[in-house]
């Protein structure tokens, strides 16, 4: 799927006091990057006047907080507003809620990401007609017509696939997928990356799909369509994948499609060694996947795991190099920094395109 209509402009994110947490995941890709979208401001009050290079790395520093919506808009025009939040069940908490209604009493586009449709929603519909506002609910799935069910069209794709998948939910898979596909283009391979998530429609991908909004039935079907419909138009070297959490997560084991469907042989996978337990479910006590089990799922699927990428979350700089070094000697396999082990993640799809 391309590109939902001429969509695009000047923003401000919604972060809604949650910035500091893994919640603002889309805020947070949006900060690093974004084709679609010129970021104004983030809106959340507990955080006013903190850089937002702070909160995560590779991210414009100049980019302001500021307390509200009308804050923002202060600082210059907007035509945007985007949920920056992703709750478990679409919950809104009260201040999210409020920067909603704010933002479309001032006339602003809402972009929402989350599962709840909230155009369909009295209170929020009520609210974007008296503000001539508009509300986009972007995870809502296509008519089932302009589906595609899978058709074994991408044996003919030319380009070869390469899934970056995780070992959990929120582990910064679409980061270290964007990182990559920005050096490979930086060092002169042409590489594309497909989006399955709203943030990564939202950072401006043309090509993909939200994958947790289609039938299941059209997953692969989907997913089959956007690689193909790429590798057409554009003829790339190398296409990138944004993938999908564990092959053991209770919650949703989805990368199956990219290794099966996609026929993407080449996998790096997204591992954050500080977590005891699957993100969302601490409090149930369910334990984050296995490594080794995960390469050997991948190999067993008919791919190859060609590099792991290190989140370091709940970790110091110095355990994370400690463990990245323990992890390249026990999986075989180079264990990197996405953001400082760029070239070197360049160099591996340049071996695994020459390979393929």
């Amino acid at each position: 799927m391309q590109n939902k209509g001429p969509v695009g402009g000047p923003a401000v994110v919604l972060a809604s006091k949650a910035l500091h947490t893994i919640n603002a995941k889309t805020a947070h890709g949006l900060l690093r990057y974004s084709s679609r979208f010129q970021i104004q401001a983030v809106v959340d009050a507990d955080h006013v006047g903190e850089a937002a290079s702070h909160f995560l790395a590779g991210t414009p520093s100049a980019i302001p907080i500021v307390r509200s919506v009308q804050k923002a808009l202060e600082l210059g025009e907007a035509k945007y507003a985007l949920v920056g939040v992703a709750t478990h069940g679409g919950v809104l908490p009260d201040p999210l809620r409020e920067d909603i209604l704010a933002s479309l009493a001032a006339g602003l586009t809402l972009i929402n990401g989350l599962h709840r449709f909230l155009g369909e929603e009295t209170l929020f519909a009520e609210a974007a007609e008296k503000g001539g506002a508009e509300i986009l609910d972007i995870r809502k799935p296509k008519p089932r017509n302009e589906l595609h069910f899978w058709s074994g069209r991408i044996f003919e794709a030319k380009a070869p696939r390469l899934a970056v998948l995780g070992m959990d939910c929120a582990i910064g898979k679409r980061t270290t997928a964007r990182i990559l596909v920005e050096a490979c283009r930086h060092s002169g391979l042409r590489t594309e990356m497909i989006y399955t998530g709203q943030t990564g429609w939202m950072q401006g991908g043309d090509y993909g799909f939200i994958l947790d909004s289609v039938p299941n039935d059209f997953v692969s079907g989907e997913l089959e369509y956007a690689i193909c419909s790429c590798d057409a138009d554009l003829s790339p070297q190398l296409i990138v994948l944004e993938g999908q959490s564990s092959l053991q997560n209770l919650s949703g084991p989805c990368g199956a499609e990219l290794l099966l469907s996609a026929q993407a042989k080449g996998v790096v996978l997204q591992h954050a060694p500080g977590r005891k337990y699957l993100e969302g479910y601490e409090k149930q006590g369910f334990s984050y996947p296995n490594l080794k089990t995960e390469a050997e799922l991948i190999r067993l699927y008919g791919s190859r795991l060609l590099a792991i990428t290190v989140n370091p979350q709940h970790l110091t700089e110095q355990e994370s190099r400690k463990v990245r070094q323990q992890l390249q000697s026990d999986m075989g396999v180079p264990t990197l920094d996405p953001f400082t082990d760029a070239e070197k993640l360049v160099s591996i799809c340049r071996e695994y395109v020459n390979e393929n």
